[in-house]
């Protein structure tokens, strides 16, 4: 049992943690970096000293811990009671007064059970408004007599009403979560997380866990977030910086691989080929195909004589470095030093003793680089593209046996552009022209990726994340069941082979911490029709949230949503009206029309904080959370995706943007998927 003296205790036990970062703050502040030695020293030094100074902020709206744990058997005093926060606080003598989550004492705050304490006697938990402590909740981990009941200031922070971009989740991560955020650096994890179970705050804090404690390691080859668009990238792009951390990178998939610039939109025949694994062998054919087969002798001049190299030489020494496994531009600077070899060993033969100087001097004379680039090219990845999509018999020669023609005339542009430059690239063109570039030379890793809504890429697309962590590992994120693209993968093990990670862990979240019983229960009828096989999620929070199915007509239809909305108004936290792409101008006019102020949600535009009113066409949703959320036309954002399957998975994850209400307004009749009862 707590008193009123625990909560005085612990809100002074704050003031005083404060204090300490504020000396710490002041300390880093003092630090004069051009005393370093010299001027780089400087720069770096000082770059150094503002991301600390930096991390060292105090917000006031949160506390600087928001747990505590006491030991049954401390190894020393200061081990006894240790409390928990976002980041390190210690005191003047260097003591800690606050340990950051991350550190590996604080993974028994998160796992510690009365089944397995983890030697821990009590967890204590704190109730945090506008940065003071306003509640204490205690656990007793060693007692079996004492009932065992859900931490209320845990259910309350995980249903928080929340406005703006997304918030990091330290005080409320649950213990299968923090296994997936504590895997080792080397160890690539897919997990298959079902709405509202915090697979993308997972991730994060993942990405945070890996910076803490690999930080020299990834310091150098750095992290990145990998999101489906500029929308979601803005909505979660606060919680790293929170936690500290503000030198990961964010792309989406599309500016990954963005080589030129999208002109066009390929049909869905054409871009589900252009995703296809088999295109690494139509542009690895393609490209090799460019290196060509010498018909003349290769002639050397030096001093009074000339030294010559048959062309059938030539050739073998071509078929050798085309198939050592080596990138086609590192190859090609190979050719003219092996050709020069070959000169040095008809010196040596002739009597002269020529050392690596003469070799070096042959392999750059104006003779050998002009024979070198005569049967072995340079490249432009765009050049190779443009002739194979402008080309029949350029395509029909590299995918032979790989493509059959009617897949190929799929490819063929009906109106091929003059040159390369006045071409209409696709996004699916940038992810081919990305394998292109790596086939040219080896695209850098970096040591970590986390990537989100895995299962919406294509088999190209995900080599090309895959390249940006050959030799590093990755995090990847998903719900086969979330899948909107024609192309979405249905088995985990196959996108990681194509991701190039193959052994990997395989961890499913499928506890919903966010979306109440009644929306997911509602939205999971769908899951037998577009997701067989697939298990339900289960929604473990007390409150079930609120479900209304609002039927009207068309022309009542904008008068529906406005009262909806300003019904939903009177609550607290932000509100989501979710409607079809074509919709989205009439349904933002009417709201305006009324005085209802709003954003407007679309790929390329991030969350508009200062509205709590945002329209969001369907096909933005993914990866955004609402507390309030109304759905309109179901039958119209099911009907507008290409196939019935995809159409349902783009309507479950409309219905899973809930936290606290869904009011589903509709004048064509619900889906019939969406009325059966399993």
């Amino acid at each position: 049992m707590t008193t009123d003296t625990d909560l005085e205790s612990e809100r002074a036990y704050l003031a005083d943690a404060r204090a300490d970062l504020a000396r710490m703050r002041e300390r880093a502040e003092s630090l004069d970096p051009h005393r370093a030695s010299d001027g780089d020293s400087a720069y770096e030094l000082a770059v150094t000293l503002a991301r600390r100074v930096a991390s060292l902020q105090d917000d006031p709206h949160t506390a600087l811990f928001f747990g505590r744990i006491d030991h049954a058997a401390p190894v020393t005093d200061d081990t006894a009671t240790v409390y928990i926060g976002r980041r390190h606080v210690s005191n003047a003598d260097g003591d800690p007064v606050v340990l950051d989550w991350r550190a590996p004492v604080s993974a028994a705050f998160y796992r510690a059970s009365r089944t397995e304490p983890m030697g821990v006697a009590r967890r204590r938990r704190f109730g945090i408004d506008h940065g003071q402590i306003t509640a204490i909740e205690d656990e007793n981990l060693l007692s079996a007599a004492e009932p065992s009941n859900r931490s209320q200031i845990l259910a309350q922070e995980i249903e928080r009403p929340r406005t703006g971009p997304m918030r990091d989740i330290v005080a409320t991560i649950q213990p299968e979560q923090d296994v997936i955020v504590r895997s080792d650096v080397d160890v690539s994890v897919c997990v298959q997380g079902a709405p509202g179970t915090g697979k993308t705050a997972v991730g994060l804090h993942r990405a945070a866990w890996l910076l803490y404690t690999h930080r020299d390691r990834l310091d150098r080859s750095g992290v990145l977030v990998v999101g489906p668009n500029r929308a979601f990238l803005d909505h979660i792009g606060a919680v790293l910086p929170a936690l500290g951390e503000i030198r990961v990178e964010h792309s989406t998939a599309v500016d990954l691989v963005a080589h030129a610039r999208v002109r066009s939109v390929d049909s869905t025949q054409a871009a589900v080929l252009k995703g296809d694994p088999r295109m690494a062998e139509v542009l690895r054919a393609a490209l090799w195909a460019r290196v060509g087969r010498p018909t003349e002798a290769l002639v050397i001049p030096r001093g009074a004589r000339k030294w010559r190299i048959p062309a059938y030489e030539v050739q073998e020494i071509i078929d050798e470095l085309s198939t050592r496994g080596v990138r086609f531009n590192a190859a090609r600077e190979m050719l003219p030093r092996r050709l020069a070899h070959a000169v040095l060993l008809r010196m040596e033969r002739a009597g002269d003793s020529p050392d690596d100087r003469v070799q070096e001097t042959v392999a750059r004379s104006t003779p050998m680089k002009k024979y070198a680039a005569s049967v072995w090219p340079a490249v432009d990845p765009l050049q190779v593209l443009f002739e194979l999509w402008s080309g029949p018999e350029q395509l029909a020669a590299a995918a032979d046996g790989v493509l059959d023609p009617a897949e190929q005339r799929i490819l063929l542009w009906e109106k091929p552009a003059r040159t390369k430059g006045n071409a209409k690239w696709s996004a699916a063109d940038l992810t081919l022209l990305d394998e292109l570039h790596d086939l040219l030379g080896r695209t850098p890793s970096l040591g970590h990726v986390v990537l989100d809504e895995a299962q919406d890429l294509s088999p190209m697309q995900l080599r090309a994340v895959g390249r940006r962590c050959s030799t590093g590992s990755v995090t990847v994120l998903g719900d086969i069941a979330q899948g909107t693209t024609p192309w979405a993968t249905d088995s985990w093990q196959t996108a990681m082979v194509h991701l190039g990670k193959p052994e990997h862990h395989l961890e499913i979240l499928d506890r919903g911490f966010r979306v109440p019983a009644s929306v997911i229960d509602f939205a999971a009828r769908l899951l037998p029709w577009m997701a067989p096989g697939l298990g339900a999620p289960v929604s473990v929070r007390d409150n079930a949230g609120e479900l209304a199915l609002l039927p009207t007509s068309v022309d009542g239809r904008s008068a529906a949503v406005v009262e909806a909305v300003r019904e939903v108004l009177r609550d607290i936290g932000s509100i989501g009206l979710i409607v079809p792409d074509a919709l989205v101008g009439e349904l933002s006019e009417s709201l305006r029309h009324h005085a209802i102020q709003h954003g407007v949600l679309g790929p390329d535009a991030g969350d508009d904080a200062d509205h709590r009113v945002q329209v969001v066409p369907a096909t933005v949703a993914k990866g955004l959370e609402f507390d309030h959320v109304v759905v309109l036309e179901p039958g119209d954002i099911a009907d507008a995706e290409p196939d019935t399957r995809t159409g349902l998975r783009r309507l479950y994850v409309v219905l899973t943007r809930a936290v606290s209400t869904l009011r589903v307004i509709h004048a064509r009749p619900l889906p019939p998927e969406l009325l059966a009862r399993s």
